[in-house]
């Protein structure tokens, strides 16, 4: 009796113990320390692997970069794997189950018996025992439930199809990638060919600004005349600056999509400036190919295949259970049994007739689901389509748009190249020269901001059509030769896929620089 006490009141204590051990849980935040660590870890692990950079940035060069070490286009690739683990680890769900298993059981007295006569009443045995008090257990079961491999079937097959899901994921984001790419680079080398020059001229201006203080006080000029020429040096000076910010930004821009730590100073190729295409004019096909391949309309179409294999999982529960025991082996350490070890198979059937009952319902929501998917497809396509033919109106817009900003640039240059040819020793005149130099270098800026603006609506046509620029693989490509084969896929992409319409381009000589000039 004591050694029952015994053991109650040791389990009492290790249940006492359990949950008082659940009750002392408390939030526990992070130390100082450890975020500094995990700071330093996450600085290395965003630049980790990095070709270095040697020499000056060309596109196709800043693409490659982009598309090989951009952390959006990494977590893309990241969820991918993620999901193909998992359509791997779906198939053993439908293998047949294999399980072991052990165990021991004690208890406190003996599992005695009696026997009652069931006419009579009375006893005819004295209470006995065919048990052990200890004993030890195991056992071996290979068993398949046919309810459970098909219900696991149409569960692997949504992996399979969340796998691909992923994929067309990815390539949205490569895309985007090289969407955001091509805006930025071109931006960004504006302001490298135009960033020093404005430092230059701001600091000309204020000597300006300066001297015709001075000529003011003196009254060399009329006051009304010194006062208009410090109001226009001022809004030059107030222009100046505010473009001044956007070229930083842009280099800025530009070094988070490529991944390239702040502290690592770049620059980028003096390439010539890439002819633009002209305006397609096979927009139908443009339409066509963008139903065909766009990754959101892909995505879409792989879901409706996820939501019916769920509710063909759901259907396949309303109907008989079969589970086929091939073999089961037992094992019993108990010594009053005749035979401790033993196996044993069988056939078993059963059938939830209220499930059964629901199929009616199931084949209903199966019909909505697939008419909300096709009309949640067709809703997304129709916006597929209004954004082609809305990239093409932008583009042509924009090239437009170029033209003007390069015919601005070339009469401001040549109004610049007058006013320094006629300029004298006389204030006013020199005056005249910074302001014709201030207005000549922000139309230059609008020419190279119009130029990047229609290099962006060429990448949104790109990105509206769903092209694909990457070979099969990245990681084992290195950043020249990655940019290689982006440039021969843009190239042959633009040579065989857009056709030219009956509308105007962009003159060759909206396409070159002031400096080419």
């Amino acid at each position: 009796m004591n050694r029952k006490h015994l053991k109650r009141g040791a389990l009492a204590s290790a249940i006492v113990l359990a949950l008082s051990g659940c009750a002392s849980v408390a939030p526990e935040r992070f130390s100082q320390q450890e975020i500094k660590n995990r700071v330093a870890a996450d600085r290395l692990e965003m630049y980790a692997e990095q070709e270095p950079i040697t020499a000056p940035l060309t596109f196709h060069e800043a693409a490659a970069r982009a598309l090989k070490y951009n952390l959006d286009y990494r977590l893309k690739l990241m969820e991918n794997a993620l999901a193909d683990g998992l359509h791997a680890v779906s198939r053993w769900d439908m293998m047949p189950r294999l399980l072991v298993g052990a165990g021991y059981v004690t208890r406190d007295n003996d599992s005695g018996g009696r026997s009652v006569n069931i006419l009579t009443g009375v006893e005819t045995l004295s209470p006995s025992t065919s048990q052990e008090r200890n004993r030890s257990l195991a056992n071996v079961e290979f068993s398949w439930n046919l309810l459970d491999f098909g219900v696991s079937y149409y569960r692997a097959q949504q992996k399979a199809d969340q796998f691909l899901m992923a994929e067309e994921r990815q390539r949205k984001v490569v895309q985007n990638v090289l969407q955001d790419t091509r805006n930025a680079y071109w931006r960004a080398l504006g302001a490298q060919r135009l960033i020093a020059r404005v430092d230059d001229l701001l600091v000309r201006v204020d000597k300006a600004l300066d001297r015709s203080r001075q000529v003011g006080k003196q009254g060399l000029l009329p006051q009304p005349v010194t006062l208009a020429y410090q109001r226009a040096l001022l809004d030059a000076v107030t222009l100046l600056s505010q473009r001044r910010q956007e070229l930083e930004l842009a280099q800025a821009e530009l070094s988070a999509l490529l991944s390239i730590p702040p502290s690592v100073r770049f620059t980028l190729a003096e390439e010539k400036e890439q002819a633009l295409p002209p305006i397609p004019g096979n927009i139908e096909e443009l339409e066509t190919m963008a139903l065909e391949r766009r990754p959101e309309l892909m995505e879409e179409w792989y879901r409706k295949r996820v939501t019916a294999n769920d509710i063909k999982a759901a259907m396949i529960l309303t109907l008989p259970g079969v589970q086929l025991d091939f073999f089961n082996a037992q094992y019993d350490s108990n010594r009053f049994l005749y035979n401790q070890s033993w196996s044993d198979s069988g056939v078993r059937l059963s059938w939830n007739l209220f499930r059964f009952a629901s199929r009616p319902a199931l084949e209903r929501a199966h019909e909505a689901q697939n008419r909300t998917d096709d009309h949640r497809r067709m809703a997304l396509a129709m916006a597929v389509l209004t954004q082609v033919r809305i990239a093409v109106q932008r583009y042509a817009l924009a090239l437009k748009d170029l033209e003007i900003a390069g015919e601005s640039a070339r009469v401001d240059e040549q109004l610049f190249q007058y006013s320094k040819s006629a300029a004298t020793s006389r204030v006013d005149s020199e005056l005249e020269v910074i302001r014709a130099e201030a207005r000549h270098l922000l139309t230059e800026y609008q020419r190279y901001a119009s130029y990047s603006n229609a290099q962006a609506a060429w990448g949104r046509l790109y990105n509206s059509v769903g092209f694909d620029v990457l070979p099969q693989e990245i990681a084992s490509h290195d950043v020249k030769s990655l940019a290689r084969s982006i440039e021969a896929t843009l190239k042959d992409w633009e040579g065989t896929s857009f056709k030219p319409a009956g509308l105007p381009r962009a003159s060759n000589a909206s396409l070159k620089t002031a400096g080419d000039r």
